[in-house]
């Protein structure tokens, strides 16, 4: 199993990055949100890999953070979903964008990946929302950026009922965790968080 890979950047492809290690390039499958966060051709990168092994290939699928790879991993382990799948997937929606829409039994946002119908997204939500929850996704929001910023477990409590408040108001998934991230830490009560994510949502 490869873990990761750490090389300088070769080249960015259509749908793969090439990561030259030692004089030998790795073509490593990406989806089109990880590749356009890639540093300029020249660069060091480090990838966590997945080694997809069938019986005429040998294919790697490389993300930027471990997070990124263990949600790929569960999307994959859903029947019916390869890898190809699971890129297709995080390529129209952020890992924690996946996670809320799992929660939210969000189907129409996950397949509007190509190549996932509804029935499928279905299932993939059936099978793994027992397997995220909505305190790792706005605790990702509070580090994700390597900021230092502590979010108190009440804080992220009141957070995540004014994410599901703000969905049953009608707003898409998403949005709605787009717009609680942006909210103040000052907030005191769930209103309080409301008020401020309305701003950004009208």
């Amino acid at each position: 199993m490869i873990s990761y890979i750490r090389g300088e950047l070769a080249a960015v492809e259509a749908q793969k990055a090439v990561v030259d290690v030692g004089g030998v390039g790795y073509g490593i499958y990406m989806s089109q949100q990880a590749l356009s966060l890639l540093p300029q051709p020249g660069n060091e990168v480090k990838l966590h890999t997945y080694l997809n092994v069938k019986e005429d290939a040998m294919q790697l699928f490389g993300f930027l953070t471990r997070d990124d790879l263990e949600i790929f991993k569960l999307v994959i382990g859903v029947s019916g979903i390869g890898p190809k799948g699971g890129l297709n997937i995080l390529s129209c929606m952020s890992p924690d964008e996946l996670r809320f829409a799992i929660m939210s039994g969000d189907a129409k946002a996950i397949s509007a990946a190509p190549g996932i119908g509804k029935k499928t997204a279905e299932k993939l939500i059936l099978e793994l929302r027992d397997k995220v929850d909505i305190e790792t996704v706005l605790d990702h929001a509070a580090h994700g950026a390597g900021e230092e910023t502590f979010v108190p477990e009440a804080e992220s409590g009141m957070q995540a009922e004014a994410v599901q408040a703000l969905v049953a108001l009608g707003y898409g998934s998403a949005e709605s965790l787009r717009a609680v991230r942006k909210t103040s830490l000052d907030c005191a009560t769930v209103e309080d968080i409301l008020k401020e994510a309305l701003q950004y949502l009208f």
